[in-house]
């Protein structure tokens, strides 16, 4: 096989929009009289990252992007990419699902293990990836990283969408990362529960059956008021559009949220654990 049949084999399973922003970067270059070393020492890159980015091996940051654009005055024209770019850089199984809760007018979702990906902070979600089995390469750690943080524009997003997290007492409790990592979480959660289109509440560790014991679900309204919801374990993500099964979300999400703890006690809850560390 030749070396450049294998590159394109090596390469073939890399995301389109990846690509695509590459070749574009590459016009807007051209265009603009400067090789790729020049480029580079223009927006504070290695050649190797620039010809890295162009080749759609690598996703460009929004630093880089918003560096590139400037300095090839492309007028923004990159900066509209980056949500695709930093979209593909999730796991395959969950981009679709990324797709439709970047533009929804509501999302509720229960986690009953983990700090739910929208309101983990970056040393919180490193040490997600981190213990990933199979183990990621810090490639990819980088990846799946930079893209959480990325999904987190839908809380300040305009306009606004209607946005409650139920989170598992047990979650909180439990130590992902160090000693500052979680109070860092702990206190990233007091911020975003202070947000006015954002509730968060604990469901605290009392014995007995709760609603949510079948598991995490996300319930969406899509901007065309369609009623979603998405089930995940294990790597294999399922959006549910079924109404029947939507309603019966819907339903065991409204008895979730009067069995949990209201938002002012939850904040109370979250504000012992930062005391305790």
């Amino acid at each position: 096989m030749s070396r450049t049949a294998k590159t394109r084999e090596e390469h073939s399973d890399l995301p389109g929009a990846w690509s695509a922003y590459g070749r574009l970067l590459q016009h807007l270059r051209k265009r603009a009289g400067l090789n790729q070393q020049a480029l580079g020492e223009a927006v504070g890159y290695s050649l190797e990252h620039v010809a890295s980015v162009e080749q759609g091996r690598r996703p460009a940051k929004a630093t880089f992007t918003t560096a590139a654009d400037r300095v090839l005055e492309a007028r923004g024209v990159l900066e509209v990419l980056q949500d695709e770019v930093d979209r593909a850089k999730l796991p395959q199984f969950f981009r679709n699902f990324a797709l439709i809760e970047a533009e929804v007018v509501s999302r509720f979702s229960y986690d009953p293990l983990l700090v739910p990906g929208l309101l983990q902070t970056e040393g919180y979600a490193r040490a997600v990836f981190a213990g990933h089995c199979p183990p990621l390469s810090e490639e990819i750690v980088d990846q799946h990283t930079e893209a959480r943080l990325s999904r987190q524009k839908l809380l300040t997003r305009v306009p606004l969408a209607e946005l409650s997290f139920i989170v598992s007492e047990e979650a909180l409790r439990n130590p992902v990362g160090d000693a500052e990592v979680m109070r860092g979480q702990w206190q990233r959660l007091l911020d975003v529960g202070a947000l006015r289109s954002v509730e968060v509440q604990v469901m605290p560790s009392v014995p007995g059956f709760h609603a949510g014991l079948n598991g995490p679900f996300v319930m969406l309204e899509t901007k065309d008021h369609q009623h979603l919801g998405y089930i995940e374990s294990q790597e294999v993500g399922c959006v549910v559009s079924d109404p029947a099964e939507v309603s019966a979300f819907g339903l065991r999400y409204g008895k979730l949220r009067s069995q949990a703890l209201n938002g002012v006690e939850s904040a109370r809850l979250i504000e012992r654990l930062v005391g305790e560390t």
